[in-house]
């Protein structure tokens, strides 16, 4: 057995994973990064970055659908999937190659091949041992299934629903979630006909109430059926389709069934328990600084309980990497993480829910939705939607939530409003470019300041 060692020793190249490596090598630490797949993981090769090629390519088949309401006559022959598959994947192999190029930029030692923590601050990989002055376990998450409910044939996750080389007529999503949704609107603007099936009272439902009305009223007009409140409760597969049950004792008949029921941990048989790390559902415990029960053994991305995003593991990668170096970084504060659902229309949230907020705050919250048929862009782009702002009593803005095309753009702006504890009054004088849909938020706020403009007051 052979042994190497540096200042800092990464077990997964996801995105906290390869954020870490390469905010530690900024630093002047010597960074070893054991992936077992590639670089990037999930969001790169398997999760965000392909499902949102789709989505555009989704958005382009609406347009040529839809071009003779804007005066332009277009026609939608057909989408062709092996086509749409060679754009998705340029998309990724360019980033992909730029992800390497920077790697090697920073002098990272990238490690292929599965590895297993032995303990201290050690990871053995195809026999090979790499020891870390510390260790930062990053090792992402997975698709998860119902009990008794085994992927595989016409039951697919969200991995073979990316790389289906056919389109299929019927199918029923499992979960109303952000990937359930998202691969719903996906399909529907590809002609096929969906139903998604949620549990819970509501699409969305870690979102605002008010962003799960939004979207289930315009998942209406786009004729994507959702049944809400209802349970799953078997589902049979033969060569022809899958039928799936409901609580409710209604079945339904589909070409596919895609089980969309949310990602768990990635930590089983990497060696976390037997070496002590401290787990409570799969998932690896940590304390606000991210660090495990175990000296020197920090722990990021989806396999901390949260919010499972990409732009959480790089923040938390560069927090982790700047903790080490001892530039006591600020924790990050989780509710002010910018969440965003592609579908059409999106979905992009910061901050608390109005629940949320009367639960911390009491009854004295405001709020003030502004509709989207008051904004000039969004009409020209043919979006309904609203905004959302949520504001403590005598406080700051404390939630922003917003529902349209295109408005996860938007969500840098209401983010900085959130995480920077502004009033209303902070942002009303600051200048909105006309016509644009950010004139959406300065409106809400001018609302809330108490000089609405374009608002009925």
């Amino acid at each position: 057995m052979s042994d190497a060692g540096a200042d800092l020793v990464i077990l997964g190249g996801g995105s906290g994973g390869y954020a870490a490596a390469f905010r530690a090598a900024e630093l002047g630490q010597s960074v070893i990064l054991i992936e077992k797949d590639k670089l990037g993981g999930t969001c790169l090769h398997r999760g965000c970055i392909p499902t949102k090629a789709l989505l555009h390519a989704a958005e382009v088949a609406d347009t040529a659908r839809e071009g003779e309401q804007f005066g332009v006559k277009t026609t939608l022959e057909g989408v062709d999937i092996a086509g749409v598959h060679k754009y998705k994947d340029g998309v990724i192999s360019r980033l992909y190659k730029g992800l390497q190029g920077l790697a090697k930029a920073h002098q990272v030692t990238v490690v292929e091949g599965t590895g297993t923590f032995v303990g201290g601050t050690t990871v053995e990989v195809d026999g090979t041992r790499y020891t870390g002055k510390n260790l930062i376990l990053a090792t992402g998450s997975y698709s998860r299934t119902l009990p008794g409910l085994e992927l595989g044939g016409r039951i697919i996750a969200s991995d073979e629903a990316l790389t289906l080389d056919w389109i299929p007529e019927k199918v029923v999503v499992l979960g109303g979630g952000v990937i359930g949704v998202e691969f719903a609107s996906v399909w529907a603007s590809f002609g096929v006909d969906v139903t998604i099936v949620e549990a819970l009272p509501r699409l969305v439902p870690a979102e605002d109430e008010f962003a799960s009305k939004q979207l289930e009223r315009a998942f209406r007009r786009r004729k994507i059926g959702f049944k809400t409140g209802v349970k799953f409760t078997g589902a049979k597969q033969d060569e022809n389709g899958v039928s799936v049950s409901l609580e409710s004792g209604e079945t339904l008949e589909a070409d596919l069934l895609l089980v969309a029921v949310g990602r768990g941990p990635n930590t089983a048989g990497h060696g976390y328990e037997e070496a002590g790390v401290a787990m409570e559902r799969g998932f690896v415990v940590t304390d606000e600084r991210l660090r495990t029960n175990l000296p020197n053994v920090y722990a990021v991305g989806d396999i901390v309980p949260g919010l499972q995003l990409a732009h959480r593991g790089f923040a938390q990668g560069i927090f982790v990497a700047e903790e080490i170096a001892g530039l006591q970084p600020k924790p990050i504060d989780e509710a002010g993480i910018p969440r965003v659902t592609y579908s059409h229309p999106e979905v992009a949230s910061v901050g608390l829910t109005e629940a949320a907020a009367k639960e911390r705050y009491g009854s004295g919250v405001q709020t003030l939705t502004y509709d989207l048929a008051g904004n000039g862009k969004s009409q020209i782009l043919k979006t309904s939607g609203a905004i959302k702002v949520i504001k403590a009593p005598d406080g700051p803005v404390v939630g922003l939530h917003l529902v349209g095309d295109r408005v996860g753009e938007l969500i840098g702006e209401a983010q900085l409003i959130y995480n920077w504890e502004a009033f209303p009054e902070d942002v009303a004088p600051l200048i909105h470019a006309h016509p644009t849909q950010t004139e959406a938020l300065g409106e809400a706020h001018l609302a809330l300041a108490g000089k609405p403009l374009h608002v009925h007051s």
